[in-house]
Parts: C-alpha cells; sequence; structure tokens
C-alpha cells in the first residue's frame, strides 16, 4: 500500500468517476484503475462499487476513506515543514470565507497582509462554513474565517472581532421613526432571511425564533439580494456591520438602517486553522496582524 495509492482512492471517491478522478490526478483512466484494483488486491477487500452509473464506495469502503484524507493530509503537511526549512520562500495558503463575510472584509484583510507579510500568498474561496469546516479536515483549505463557535476540537480558533447586526427596514416603515430597535420590536415582522447552509440564517433565526422561518416567503443566496428585497419593500432583514454602509441611522438607497439598544445581537469573527498545521506560526501572526487592525464598524474582542 502506497501513498499514492491512498492519494487515488481519495480521488475516486471525490469525483465518483474514474475519468474525472484521473484527470484531476494527471494521470489516465486505465492506470487509475489498475492502481486502484492493486490497493483493493493488497487489502483484501472491494473499495469501490463499480456496477453503479456513479462509482460508490462500498462500506469498508466509507469506513477507511476518512483515515486515507488524514494520512495524506499528513503527509503534506510533512512535505511543506520540510519546505519551510529551506529558509523564507513564498509560502500560498488556502484561505476559506463565508458568503456574509467575504465581500466586506477581505479587501480589508488582503491590504494588511499584503503590506505586513510581501511572503504570504492567500488564495481565497468563498464557501459556506459546513464547506469550509470539510475542506479544514480534509486539507483542501489551510484556514477559514467564519462566524464562530465552532464545536470541533481538532480546529484553531482565534477570536478577530465583534461584529453587530443592523436592521434594515424598507424606506419609510413603521419602525424607521425609532432611533434604535430590539429583538422584540421586528418579532412580528416579516423577516427576510438566506437559504439554507448559511451560518447567518441560523444566528437570525435563534435571535428572532424558529417561527420566523414560518411564514418566509422568499429565501435569499446573498446579503445584496436581501437587501434589494428589502428596498422593494417585501419585508425587513438584519445586516451584519460591515455589509452596512451606513451604520449612523441615515436612508441609503431606499433603505432606513437602525441599530439595536446596546447590547444588541451580533457575531463573532474568528481566523481557524488545524491544531496539528505545521504553519500555525504563520496563522498566529496573521491572526495577530487582524487582531490588531479591525476595520471600522467592528469592535474589538
Amino acid at each position: 500500500m502506497t501513498l499514492q495509492e491512498l492519494k487515488y482512492l481519495v480521488a475516486l471517491a471525490d469525483h465518483g468517476h474514474f475519468g474525472r478522478a484521473a484527470a484531476a490526478c494527471f494521470i489516465t483512466p486505465s492506470t487509475l484503475s489498475t492502481q486502484i484494483k492493486k490497493l483493493e488486491d493488497f487489502l483484501g477487500v472491494i473499495l469501490f462499487d463499480r456496477s453503479l452509473k456513479h462509482v460508490a464506495l462500498t462500506p469498508i469502503g466509507r469506513e477507511i476513506l476518512p483515515i486515507a484524507r488524514h494520512v495524506v493530509a499528513q503527509a503534506e503537511d510533512i512535505r511543506k515543514r520540510c519546505k519551510q526549512a529551506h529558509g523564507p520562500v513564498i509560502q500560498t495558503l488556502r484561505l476559506g470565507a463565508i458568503p456574509t463575510l467575504a465581500p466586506y472584509y477581505l479587501p480589508h484583510a488582503l491590504n494588511l497582509v499584503h503590506g505586513q507579510c510581501p511572503n504570504l500568498r492567500l488564495l481565497l474561496r468563498e464557501e459556506l462554513t459546513s464547506q469550509i469546516l470539510e475542506n479544514l479536515s480534509t486539507g483542501k483549505l489551510d484556514a477559514g474565517l467564519l462566524a464562530t463557535p465552532v464545536t470541533d476540537e481538532q480546529l484553531q480558533v482565534v477570536s478577530l472581532f465583534q461584529e453587530s447586526f443592523y436592521v434594515a427596514l424598507p424606506a419609510g416603515h413603521r419602525l424607521g421613526a425609532r432611533n434604535t430597535l430590539t429583538v422584540l420590536d421586528i418579532l412580528n415582522e416579516n423577516l427576510l432571511l438566506l437559504d439554507e447552509g448559511h451560518c447567518l440564517r441560523d444566528q437570525l433565526l435563534e435571535i428572532c425564533g424558529q417561527h420566523s422561518s414560518e411564514r418566509e416567503e422568499v429565501r435569499a443566496t446573498s446579503l445584496e439580494t436581501l437587501r434589494q428585497m428589502v428596498c422593494m419593500g417585501i419585508g425587513i432583514t438584519l445586516l451584519p456591520a460591515l455589509a452596512v454602509p451606513d451604520q449612523s441611522g441615515a436612508r441609503y438607497n431606499s433603505l432606513e438602517i437602525r441599530p439595536f439598544t446596546k447590547p444588541g445581537p451580533g457575531r463573532t469573527i474568528s481566523l481557524v486553522w488545524r491544531r496539528r498545521a505545521p504553519t500555525s506560526e504563520i496563522f498566529n501572526q496573521l491572526a495577530a496582524i487582524l487582531q490588531a487592525n479591525v476595520p471600522q464598524g467592528v469592535e474589538v474582542i
């Protein structure tokens, strides 16, 4: 059993198709099939059911897969540690960020990184929280920017800042006559939410109660879509501070923005990475830079 065979196992499991998996591994489908068969012969088990339209793992294959992923990730960590031993080089880190944060925070974060860590290159991916956590566990991502808490004990979590929520109202809404609002003020309003899978949706339901989802007619895939629906008078929504262009309570493009009476609801934004990652020193340095240079409109933790 070789490390390369385990990489082929993971690739075929991820793609579910010999052709696509082979292309991802830069080999031919016949070579991939031969190597998988060789691994199965060595282990004495069938790892993949080839009788289906899409290749699928057998029960023993599903049991082995997470172990294979861990071995492959550990081998990659060894390679990175040895590469770093040769001295300062351009370090590339794959960073995931949740969609309700990425467009509003990443430009700020990138400017900081480029200015203070010229040897650090970030490859950015915008993904939902569940995808970021999955890709961290498999080594597809090195770190993530997301709303915490998270419960995975394999992850190191460093809180960066606290981001308050603001109420977005249609222009002329009766609640716009108030300078600040409470959660009780909005409980009977038509609260517009993001689609399933967005952590912000779950946070708002926790704040306003699960009954808010029982009457929703529209689910949006982005904060900008929610903003436009509020402008049309369909309902109200809550926006995180960095997505609010004017936090003073002024009108913005047919919106009335109102803060909550303090202490109001909000979320904690954190940098997370695998505890055993070989680049932990870099992540700690990155977290320190981001903590020391939080954007306007958020609170230092």
